[in-house]
């Protein structure tokens, strides 16, 4: 760890040149569309403020941007504005002292509230009470499915409790003539990686409980039915074949050749699906299922990221005003349009504007009407942790069914909270 940190540090720091020092940095993620828009949007910035250029530069390349962040925190190569954080790692950079403080600075609130409700400003409040990341951009976990598979087995509507997503599972099971499976309901990643959980607990663990929290104010929160409920559905998906525990992910993909029937994904699945399908292959996105007792709209993982300033920045105000301008209506309807990924505001749906934009995108519909249901990570400094102990026990009980459901979330809550008293 320590040698991959030094030379993820040497390398960030042999990408700041003297003229880039003495300027604003900003650090888009490594996306190509998401490159092409901090491009333009900066270009745009330095020819109307020539006094107050900034400086653009995808994050270094590395195992991870997670990693390379925490590389340049570590070797105070950190840029001035970062705008690809990931919701759980702010709160440890906050108690660091390596970030601004958003809310102390003039006209925030205003903003913030014109842009989000209530509840994802406090989604993304710090424990001291503070702002420390600005909400940005969404790719909400829903699920996609192959239209005709449900057609053929008599759903006109993909199934949307547990029970009917299970007895689907039954009817769309095939295996050949020796006795294998070939066909499948879905596909859940069995790597134990903690980030593999954002694709089929979680967001599950969120429909189910109304959009509840793994760490509520310092305590273990998922000791609950809810969690129980999910381990005890992805469980029985197993237990019966109805997902593979062998990994599709090297193999021809498995849902544009009709292997599995649906998989838990986001909106960048859209132009994959459009790239790659054959020729006849309908499909359409859904929420996820919920237990059978649900009532209302289900919420998902959001997979957030968010713009922070570091303490590195050389000016504060003119960090501020450039983000004001990135996140502007014009911008980010700029930002949709070239990246396919939804701008978290709360009129995503009412403004003619991004309308205009679902008209034309018509698949991307159901993510912008999701968008009002998604959760962010809790705000914890042990949240990739938690997350790693969550996974063991999904592994045990839900891959390999060793254990129960009751018993795989009371151990990961017991492991948690050791942690939570260090």
């Amino acid at each position: 760890m320590i040698i991959a940190v030094s030379i993820a540090s040497f390398t960030i720091s042999s990408c700041h040149s003297k003229t880039a020092n003495e300027k604003l940095v900003y650090w888009s993620s490594n996306n190509t569309e998401e490159i092409q828009f901090g491009k333009e949007v900066i270009q745009e910035w330095n020819k109307n403020h020539p006094d107050n250029e900034i400086v653009f530069q995808p994050v270094p390349e590395g195992q991870s941007s997670e990693e390379v962040i925490l590389a340049a925190v570590v070797g105070k190569t950190t840029p001035s504005i970062y705008g690809n954080m990931w919701q759980g790692d702010v709160e440890q950079y906050a108690r660091a002292g390596k970030l601004i403080a958003l809310d102390t600075l003039p006209g925030f609130n205003e903003f913030i509230y014109s842009r989000c409700d209530s509840s994802v400003v406090k989604e993304v409040t710090s424990i001291d009470g503070h702002i420390y990341q600005l909400p940005w951009k969404i790719n909400p976990i829903m699920m996609i499915y192959n239209v005709d598979i449900f057609h053929e087995i008599g759903y006109d509507k993909p199934p949307r409790t547990y029970s009917e997503f299970l007895r689907a599972a039954e009817k769309i099971k095939k295996v050949d003539k020796n006795g294998y499976s070939v066909r499948w309901i879905g596909y859940v990643e069995v790597l134990v990686t903690w980030w593999q959980r954002f694709f089929d607990f979680y967001p599950f663990y969120l429909a189910a409980s109304n959009g509840g929290h793994l760490i509520e104010k310092g305590n273990v929160a998922f000791n609950n039915k809810y969690a129980i409920e999910t381990f005890a559905f992805l469980k029985t998906l197993f237990d019966n074949k109805y997902l593979p525990r062998e990994r599709l992910s090297a193999r021809q993909d498995a849902f544009l050749s009709s292997a599995i029937a649906t998989r838990f994904t986001g909106p960048w699945e859209i132009s994959h699906a459009d790239k790659f399908k054959p020729e006849g292959f309908h499909y359409d996105f859904a929420p996820l299922p919920v237990p059978d007792d649900f009532i209302g709209e289900p919420y998902t993982y959001g997979d957030t990221k968010n713009i922070v300033i570091f303490n590195t920045c050389p000016n504060v105000t003119t960090a501020w005003n450039f983000l004001k301008t990135m996140l502007s209506e014009k911008n980010d309807y700029k930002f949709l349009r070239i990246t396919s990924q939804l701008p978290r505001r709360k009129d995503l749906i009412s403004n003619a504007l991004f309308l205009k934009y679902f008209e034309e995108h018509p698949k991307m519909l159901p993510f912008a009407k999701q968008s009002k249901y998604v959760k962010g990570p809790d705000i914890s400094e042990i949240l990739k942790e938690v997350f790693d102990m969550i996974s063991q026990q999904f592994e045990a009980c839900v891959v390999y069914g060793k254990i129960t459901p009751e018993q795989a979330v009371n151990e990961a809550a017991k492991a948690t909270q050791l942690l939570l008293l260090k």
